[in-house]
């Protein structure tokens, strides 16, 4: 059997095809996962090292504005599905599961015209264009979030076999051990994904002296590209522990007590998921869907939410050092995150997958 999933350009796409793919795998390694990208974005950095094969077509976003662009979208769109078309009936592809980005509208398409069944997945609280468009041509739609796509099933995120199956307290004082964190205290995680978030990374850097002094340690992934800060030592056992990037998540939950983070749908996911208590510091981006992405968490005092605009310095100080010496606080908003946490969607989606053994038989029961 020979699946494709199509998922390009952001690490929001990438890692929920990733994760499938490897649930597919433990399911039947025989099958052939193979992720259908773009030649932009983070494919070329995420997926080679993934150990699955990536093949690649022109990226064509969505024209948003009436200009030269949108006059060049049809034939270059046009272009990127026969690639997809190609490569499908090429290599006997059975069935196309997408995650939205650049490279799931010409899958779909292709897909569509080969008569190749689709699967559609969509991990944020608003659905992209091209998992709109994918929706058209199936009625396999599985979602993240409840009502995003008329028909489509709650499944939750998709997520690494590591972050499904962790038991945070089991795993505490081997994680501190290998980030250098005290033994016991509180320790607050900061991280704004691989690009770190400017804006946090200042508010945090300015708030850290007073945070040590309370004997609170802090981890903090800055972002690859970012300069470490240099935050003087604390006369007390708290430390601040700067890193360009966390690759173990599962060690960074596991390790800290609280953490502050954006509100993407693979973050809110895995926050969930863990059970871990956070601050919601979300990217004022688009049309507002990473504050809806958290919506959910924060209403049931799970997690707590602060805008971009007035996150500070002191707003660290006054919401979160009371909060980070409260054992029973921090507890009630765990067990109130795990409510709301999917571990099983990775294998869900794939025994979806593997129904599709060939074009002429359909899913398992649903």
């Amino acid at each position: 059997m020979h699946v494709v999933l199509a998922a390009g350009g952001t690490a929001g796409h990438i890692y929920p095809a990733l994760n499938t793919a490897r649930a597919i795998q433990s399911v039947d390694p025989t099958v052939r996962c193979t992720i259908l990208g773009t030649d932009r974005g983070l494919d070329r950095e995420l997926i080679p090292g993934s150990g699955f094969e990536l093949v690649t077509i022109p990226a064509v976003p969505f024209p948003r504005k009436p200009n030269l662009a949108a006059l060049r979208f049809p034939i270059q769109m046009s272009k990127s599905v026969r690639a997809a078309k190609l490569f499908f009936r090429s290599q006997s592809v059975d069935v196309v599961v997408g995650f939205g980005g650049y490279a799931s509208a010409p899958a779909y398409l292709a897909a569509r015209s080969l008569k190749i069944p689709i699967i559609v997945h969509e991990a944020n609280s608003t659905a992209g264009l091209a998992n709109r468009l994918g929706a058209r041509f199936t009625s396999e739609v599985a979602l993240n979030y409840p009502d995003v796509i008329p028909g489509g099933k709650v499944i939750g995120m998709p997520l690494s076999q590591q972050i499904s199956d962790l038991n945070r307290s089991q795993l505490r004082g081997a994680a501190r051990e290998h980030f250098d964190l005290p033994p016991t205290g509180p320790v607050l995680l900061i991280f704004g994904g691989s690009q770190g978030a400017h804006a946090i990374n200042a508010a945090v850097t300015q708030a850290a002296p007073e945070l040590l002094a309370r004997g609170i340690s802090i981890l903090h992934a800055v972002g690859i590209n970012n300069e470490l800060p240099k935050i003087p030592d604390s006369d007390g056992p708290a430390v601040y522990r700067p890193l360009p990037y966390i690759a173990s998540m599962e060690l960074a939950y596991s390790a800290a007590d609280f953490s502050i983070n954006r509100a993407g749908a693979m973050t809110v996911a895995e926050i969930a998921a863990v059970g871990m208590p956070s601050a919601f510091i979300p990217l004022p981006i688009g049309n507002g869907e990473q504050e809806r992405n958290a919506q959910a968490l924060i209403e049931h005092g799970a997690a707590i939410m602060c805008s971009n605009q007035n996150f500070n310095s002191n707003w660290i100080v006054s919401n979160i050092a009371e909060l980070m010496v409260s054992p029973s606080r921090l507890e009630s908003m765990s067990e109130s995150t795990r409510v709301f946490g999917h571990r099983g969607a990775a294998a869900e989606l794939a025994r979806w997958a593997l129904a599709f053994d060939s074009p002429q038989k359909g899913p398992i029961s649903q």
